[in-house]
């Protein structure tokens, strides 16, 4: 079971300002920690939404908006992406994770599990990412 652990975004983290040395010490020893465990797959942090864009689909047509954007508690700042047995050792996890914010502020994650292919009714498409996997 995969589970991405997603980091909302703050005016702090949209306006560029870099975390202190000391969350980012406890980001690292939670991420080593992940890693000795092996269930660590991904983790990464995302520039402010003034440096990416969107694309906006209407019917058959595509446009795209250029950010940043407006609603700070729409963004993600980052994620992590754990792979680990079952709910309870994703809530094991998640529990332990640094407080994004900086310790005794206000903060929250957002945990969500991943699609599997076995998830999907079988099919030709399905297939077809099966054998992307593989390759």
């Amino acid at each position: 079971m995969r589970y991405m652990i997603i980091v909302k975004a703050t005016a702090d983290s949209e306006a560029g300002v870099m975390p202190e040395e000391a969350l980012m010490a406890s980001m690292a020893t939670y991420h080593e920690e992940l890693m000795r465990a092996g269930v660590l797959l991904d983790a990464s942090g995302l520039q402010a939404s003034s440096r990416g864009w969107r694309v906006r689909y209407r019917g058959a047509g595509r446009s795209v908006v250029d950010g940043p954007f407006a609603e700070t508690k729409e963004l993600i700042a980052g994620y992590t992406l754990i792979q680990v047995a079952s709910r309870e050792e994703a809530l094991h996890w998640t529990r332990r994770f640094p407080n994004p914010a900086g310790e005794g502020r206000d903060a929250e994650i957002e945990v969500r599990q991943v699609f599997e292919l076995d998830d999907f009714a079988p099919g030709e498409a399905v297939e077809r990412f099966r054998r992307m996997d593989t390759a």
